[in-house]
């Protein structure tokens, strides 16, 4: 460790050094080895040698963006370690295809091959660090890195280098003992979910999710506008958005999870409307009663530990789910394309401009997002892009059709002023309906309080797993309160009841998050971005002309994006794009030779199943039953486990992607340098995938 410390104390710090080849890299490593004394200047060209044989037998890119070059010669006389942060990832032939960004070069005499080990075993335990690795890409001199490399040392000491080990869904056996632990794990950070909102990520954050929540918001108020007689619509469903959202932006114990309104929610809300049509009743009054009834429920499993129950459900079930909001979105998204080809009122040159601005949206958005892995522009420009992505090809393609005025197009529907849909008050009359008709709302309340906890907690699970990197812990029981607070407060004013919506919800996560290739670097986990947009979505209300500027095509290549997004990192969908991969192309997955391929394809089989019963529960009559079908998921995932063995289950169904059997122990005497490197490959690997 300490010649790592001098490595990265070294001035002037080596940092954002360019290099467009390993032969230019290792001329630059040679210069300042030379140039630090590490070197003799008869020794260049051995040096040099080395370097390039050692390259051509094994890359030196161990993994997560790290390359560890060594030269070991007998003529050497000390062992020391330089590092260099480059300014563009340099492709060095690493095993899991991620571009080099940081680089140790290891040089010492041949005899000392314990201090190697030593020198390897040190980089691959701060490496492994996602705050050290964070810390390493914003640093701007020698002092910076020292001072990552100092808090690494007492995060390391103090056991806290690694994400809260404590697991949220353990019941506790008291009333209300889960809320109270999930305060305990929480209020120690809140100061620091505001501090670290200050940062321009923040801001793209906002620019992106303020449109991808305002959209769906309309949509889904106008869509239950027209199945309610009028309601419930867009004026209600902004209302409860805007100030729930910031509600639980504020109180909520994982602010990273968006609220909104859900298919399921709204074919549950419909449903009650046809029933209270059907037996002559007034909706809003029930629809209150049946609120409240939910919010009593809901307070009662949070008060029981409940949510403790999620810990039956597994990837298995997170998979499917997940994989069922974002085709859900997609599937949408293109509907409405193809309606406006269908549609003979609307032009033709309507609907081709339509298309060309949605598809437009998405391939600016979601090549600008990734743009911060490309080889052009500068470090700084790259990463703006990448995080105001989505927000530049919302103005740009929005600007497209502002140009192309005389084309007809549909715009974002809005209300024309502040009120509610059909002009009645706000407050519902509770006292509207007879006693037994308000007991008797209880009965349909626990299916409603049924879809609320499984909607609200799977998508809890999917955004707090352990493959997404967060490091603040979670909040189950305490989240369920602050819904089942909403939905009481919803239901008095007959606005919709609300709750974590998936596909808004990790695209938020993603929005937040700071990768390099496809390795999670860290992500910024705050609260402002959910106030922020949420206030603005309350304040659009003031704003309603200008909303009805915003063309549907981009928003619905805005959807397209999110719904592509939110598939990224869901291994049940990775799985299913294998069965059309050629076999000595399949990217380096955990399970990829570890298990047999026939199991894999079995069990991706199963879960496709799963997801077309659902996608059928959805659209049928039986949809009223849909979160009934969600929990049948878990008793499906109890049964297949006698059909698999214990070791295909534990590489495909993990709470997190297993980590690899460590390696046998051997004496650190007859380690090879190769030996070497290959352990530290796997210490690396094992580190993160935990």
């Amino acid at each position: 460790m300490k010649l790592l410390r001098h490595a990265l104390g070294v001035e002037p710090a080596q940092l954002d050094v360019s290099a467009q080849s390993t032969s230019e890299l290792y001329t630059r490593i040679v210069d300042r080895a030379e140039e630090l004394g590490l070197l003799p200047n008869n020794m260049r060209e051995a040096t040099m040698r080395e370097l390039v044989a050692r390259e051509s037998e094994a890359p030196s890119a161990i993994g997560y963006g790290v390359a560890v070059p060594h030269v070991y010669l007998d003529d050497l006389q000390h062992t020391g370690i330089l590092f260099f942060r480059l300014k563009e990832p340099l492709h060095m032939g690493s095993v899991d295809g991620s571009g080099v960004r940081y680089v140790f070069f290891l040089v010492g005499p041949s005899r000392g091959a314990l201090d190697h080990l030593h020198s390897l075993a040190a980089i691959a335990r701060v490496m492994s660090d996602d705050a050290f690795r964070y810390a390493l890409d914003c640093a701007e001199n020698a002092d910076d890195l020292v001072a990552a490399l100092d808090s690494f040392v007492r995060r390391d000491r103090d056991g806290t280098s690694q994400p809260p080990s404590q697991d949220p869904l353990e019941p506790t056996g008291q009333l209300f003992g889960g809320v109270r632990r999930d305060l305990q794990r929480r209020l120690p950070h809140y100061l620091s979910d505001l501090r670290d909102g200050l940062h321009s990520k923040t801001l793209s954050a906002i620019g992106f999710m303020f449109f991808a929540c305002l959209a769906p918001t309309v949509t889904f108020g106008g869509v239950m506008a027209e199945r309610t007689g009028g309601a419930i619509g867009v004026a209600e469903m902004l209302v409860a958005t805007g100030i729930g959202g910031v509600v639980y932006s504020l109180l909520s114990g994982q602010p990273l999870i968006i609220l909104g309104g859900t298919g399921p929610m709204l074919v549950c809300t419909v449903i009650i409307y046809e029933q209270c049509q059907r037996l002559g009743l007034p909706f809003l009054p029930v629809y209150a009663w049946i609120g409240l009834w939910t919010s009593l429920i809901l307070i009662i499993l949070a008060a029981l530990d409940i949510c403790a129950l999620m810990r039956w459900f597994t990837r298995f079930t997170d998979e499917i789910f997940a994989g069922l909001i974002s085709l859900i979105f997609l599937f949408e998204a293109l509907s409405a394309l193809r309606a406006t080809f269908s549609d003979p009122t609307v032009p033709h040159e309507s609907s081709l401009l339509t298309l060309v601005l949605a598809l437009g949206t998405l391939y600016l958005g979601y090549t600008l997002s990734r743009f911060r892995n490309s080889r052009f522009l500068g470090p700084r420009l790259r990463e703006f892009l990448a995080d105001f992505g989505p927000t530049i090809a919302l103005v740009l393609m929005s600007m497209v059709a502002l140009r192309l005025g005389e084309v007809a197009l549909t715009t974002l529907e809005a209300p024309d002023s502040i009120g509610t849909t059909s002009g009645r008050p706000w407050l519902v009359p509770l006292d509207a309906i007879p006693l037994q008709i308000r007991l008797a709302a209880a009965v349909p309340a626990l299916l409603v309080s049924v879809l609320v906890y499984l909607d609200q907690n799977i998508t809890a699970r999917i955004v707090n797993s352990p493959d997404r990197h967060l490091r603040k812990g979670a909040g189950y029981h305490l989240d369920l309160v602050v819904i089942s607070c909403m939905v009481a407060v919803c239901s008095l004013f007959g606005l919709p009841w609300l709750v974590a919506a998936t596909v808004r919800s990790l695209n938020h996560l993603h929005s937040l998050t700071t990768e390099r290739g496809v390795h999670v670097v860290h992500v910024r986990e705050t609260r402002v971005t959910g106030f922020v947009v949420h206030a603005l979505i309350a304040a659009s209300l003031l704003a309603l002309p200008l909303l009805k500027l915003v063309p549907m095509a981009v928003l619905y290549g805005l959807f397209l994006m999110m719904g592509i997004n939110s598939i990224h990192g869901n291994q049940f969908l990775d799985r299913v794009k294998l069965w059309i991969t050629d076999p000595e192309r399949y990217p380096p997955h955990h399970y990829i030779g570890r298990i047999p391929m026939a199991s894999t394809r079995r069990y991706t089989l199963v879960q496709a199943v799963c997801l077309s019963v659902l996608w059928l529960v959805k659209v049928s009559p039986l949809s009223v039953l849909f979160p009934l079908f969600i929990a049948a998921l878990v008793p499906v995932r109890l049964w297949i486990a006698r059909w698999f063995p214990k070791e295909v289950l534990a590489e495909l169904d993990a709470e997190a992607i297993p980590k690899r059997p460590p390696e046998p122990d051997k004496p650190p005497t007859a380690l090879p340098p190769d030996d070497t490197l290959d352990a530290a490959h796997a210490s690396i690997g094992m580190r993160n995938q935990e």
